[in-house]
């Protein structure tokens, strides 16, 4: 059987035609369920709709999101007990199934390596391919009209939870991807653009001094959250010279 892993943005307005032209092709979709109002499952499920794709429904494993003490661990085991929920799926029906990713497969986001460990374990033969999808960091910068980086100057991407390591390790330019508001604690004199649900309905968007915009950016949070039921934020930090 096949499976065709897919970026697909925030959602309909985001697929692009290869995109789109791959998921009308599948049989089906497939699509974990992290709880019983998921906001972000009914998206992908329009995303099936507008395409005339049925979507199957796999209640997502139990995961330890508590701050393990060994998060390394933590996230394997979820991921092998997601490989094999999945692996079910794919067994009981075959065809070419679409795995339909948020923004990009590339960033943080672990369905390559679910479909990589199903193909290694071999009790599903598996053939599978990847089409790139709109990323937050794209979004964001397009919504603040700005470039990721200086001229010539890196940019550093982090999770939410290790932003203070990339600043003691001397990064200055930071985009800042998954979890809550990061810690901005003692970065009150740097630059901040922010945005939640990017490209959404219920999309919010901060920029300013840090100092000044922290008030702003959890008024903009509460808002995304009660409008949509969930919120995902992602930032670019810049040292100010």
């Amino acid at each position: 059987m096949r499976v065709r892993i897919l970026g697909i943005g925030m959602g309909p307005r985001h697929l692009t035609p290869e995109v789109a032209d791959a998921l009308r092709g599948c049989d089906y979709a497939v699509a974990a369920r992290k709880r019983d109002d998921d906001g972000l499952l009914a998206l992908r499920r329009a995303v099936c709709d507008a395409h005339g794709v049925p979507l199957v429904v796999v209640p997502d494993p139990e995961r330890d999101r508590d701050d393990p003490a060994d998060y390394r661990a933590a996230v394997a085991a979820w991921h092998e007990a997601r490989v094999a929920a999945y692996e079910r799926v794919l067994g009981e029906r075959g065809g070419t199934a679409a795995f339909l990713v948020w923004g990009d497969p590339s960033l943080y986001d672990s369905t390559v390596r679910i479909v990589e460990r199903i193909v290694e374990r071999g009790a599903v033969p598996v053939e599978y391919d990847v089409l790139p999808g709109i990323s937050a960091p794209q979004l964001l910068a397009a919504r603040h009209r700005i470039v990721l980086h200086g001229v010539g100057r890196p940019v550093h991407l982090t999770p939410a939870r290790r932003l203070s390591e990339a600043v003691d390790a001397g990064q200055d330019n930071i985009v800042v991807m998954l979890g809550g508001r990061p810690a901005f604690d003692g970065l009150e004199e740097w630059s901040v653009w922010w945005g939640a649900n990017l490209g959404t309905d219920t999309e919010e968007l901060v920029a300013g001094r840090v100092g000044d915009v922290l008030p702003a950016i959890d008024a903009a949070r509460a808002r995304a959250r009660d409008r949509a039921g969930w919120v995902m934020d992602t930032a670019l930090l810049r040292r100010t010279p």
